[in-house]
């Protein structure tokens, strides 16, 4: 009797754990995380900030990569809506069929949070972005402060029709409102927010005016490209500033090749992506807006943000 009352409770005992297992399983979130481009710093330290966040919270997250091109994501995000995610953190690859991802995922009723970009004809859940209309005109009353309200600007702006273009646009235009002795001389968009799209574009803004004398870059790869244009071209005291806070944005500020940027919290934004991810996968609701503040960055606060970044 003895031993089948033994025989009974480890019986009871497995049973018992193998549910609570299955259980376990059943109840662990799958998060899809839909990037724009990896080869941006930038995407890389949010992804790197959701994985890790993600680890640490024993949640599943299945990252793609559209390597800049829309109909690569759109077809990816399908697949994630395919296998059935909790909660989709989508960075819009461009404005072109943005807003074709946000569709899929409500028509399946899977959350989405977007980051950075946010489709103005079908908006995520919500939406978690720098403040890039404050930030860029903090930057402009900077470069106004700097060159004694006087100078000749040259924009390279990025990819058109995406938020930050739209609203770094707005910002600085703001700033330069407020300091009439800047004259824009030009102003062109990149395609891909990349270093080689600045050099080109600069050198050639530079061969049609060589008296530039200040360029903005809204995004620090594009003011990267646009400072080794102005070294080639032989431009002297050229305020070359910048948009991110990416490692090599920063790195450049701190050695004098960019004058400033502005860093973003990417780390922040990743963990709170993850989040509102969470909250609503769990039918949760989360503010539509969550707007957080970039920091202007030059040589005599860079160093914090090299250590760690925000």
């Amino acid at each position: 009797m003895l031993k089948s009352l033994t025989t009974l409770t480890i019986g009871l005992a497995v049973s018992a754990a193998l549910f609570t297992g299955a259980a376990s399983a059943q109840e662990k979130k799958t998060i899809g995380l839909a990037v724009a481009n990896l080869q941006a710093d930038f995407f890389n330290q949010i992804k790197q900030s959701v994985e890790k966040d993600a680890a640490a919270k024993g949640i599943e997250v299945i990252t793609v990569d559209a390597a800049g091109d829309s109909a690569t994501q759109v077809s990816q995000i399908q697949d994630l809506i395919t296998r059935n995610v909790d909660a989709i953190i989508y960075i819009p690859a461009g404005a072109t069929a943005a807003s074709v991802p946000v569709q899929a995922a409500k028509a399946a009723k899977i959350p989405v949070v977007a980051v950075d970009r946010n489709p103005p004809d079908a908006p995520a859940d919500t939406f978690i972005a720098t403040d890039s209309v404050a930030a860029a005109e903090e930057l402009g009353n900077f470069v106004c402060k700097t060159t004694g309200g006087k100078g000749k600007l040259a924009e390279i702006q990025g990819q058109i029709g995406t938020t930050p273009q739209i609203d770094r646009d707005e910002g600085f235009a703001k700033a330069m409102k407020n300091c009439p002795g800047i004259t824009e001389v030009a102003k062109q968009a990149s395609n891909q927010w990349a270093q080689d799209e600045g050099f080109n574009i600069a050198q050639a803004m530079i061969q049609r005016d060589p008296e530039i004398s200040i360029f903005w870059g809204q995004a620090d790869a594009l003011a990267l490209g646009a400072a080794q244009a102005a070294k080639v071209g032989n431009l002297t005291d050229v305020v070359v500033v910048g948009f991110d806070g990416d490692v090599a944005g920063l790195e450049a500020v701190k050695s004098g090749t960019l004058t400033a940027t502005m860093t973003q919290q990417t780390q922040l934004m990743g963990r709170l992506a993850l989040e509102s991810a969470m909250k609503l996968a769990a039918g949760e609701s989360v503010p539509a807006l969550q707007l957080q503040p970039a920091t202007l960055t030059t040589k005599d606060n860079v160093e914090p943000f090299l250590t760690e970044h925000p």
